[in-house]
């Protein structure tokens, strides 16, 4: 019995439609499956430490991004290296605050909070990792609506600049 807890709210053994007891789950996962929850802790790690050259290090070729100001997806390796430049020197005191997802997934949510100027700025990073262990579809989401449309003034002038310094022309 645990302290405090009354005996009949105690868990209970998981059972079958006829009583017996099921044997217990097996937690052990496959190296590819550990590959993939790694990748999203090392793009995590990357993007805490600012440390750019090593978030697009994780990006397949060919990823697609889904902004949440653009309506159409943007494709590249390149491209998103220069959209990730560009947001992270508009997103001021970012910080991840939640992973979602479980170590055999190829799907990936990473919750955040930053600001934009004044504008408290909630969101999340959507990963699927590929079977070669890269980041091959990112999309993200931010509310309030405010924040969204902070963002999207912002980013304007900053992606110009990113484009600039990375010589990467930005389409979709």
């Amino acid at each position: 019995m645990l302290v405090g807890v009354p005996v009949e709210y105690e868990a209970t053994k998981p059972t079958t439609h006829d009583g017996s007891h099921l044997p217990p789950r097996s937690h052990s996962f496959n190296k590819l499956s550990n590959e993939r929850s790694s990748q999203m802790h090392a793009f995590r790690a990357a993007v805490e430490s600012g440390d750019h050259q090593a978030v697009i290090a994780l990006l397949a070729e060919d990823v697609v991004f889904r902004s949440p100001v653009v309506f159409q997806p943007y494709h590249g390796r390149d491209t998103l290296a220069a959209i990730l430049l560009a947001v992270s020197r508009v997103f001021e005191d970012f910080r991840y605050e939640g992973e979602i997802g479980s170590a055999d997934s190829r799907d990936h949510a990473l919750v955040f909070n930053a600001r934009i100027g004044n504008r408290e700025v909630h969101g999340c990073d959507f990963l699927h990792i590929d079977e070669n262990g890269l980041i091959d579809d990112f999309s993200v989401m931010v509310r309030p609506l405010s924040a969204a449309l902070a963002l999207a003034e912002a980013m304007k002038v900053e992606l110009e600049a990113a484009q600039r310094e990375l010589g990467v022309e930005v389409r979709l």
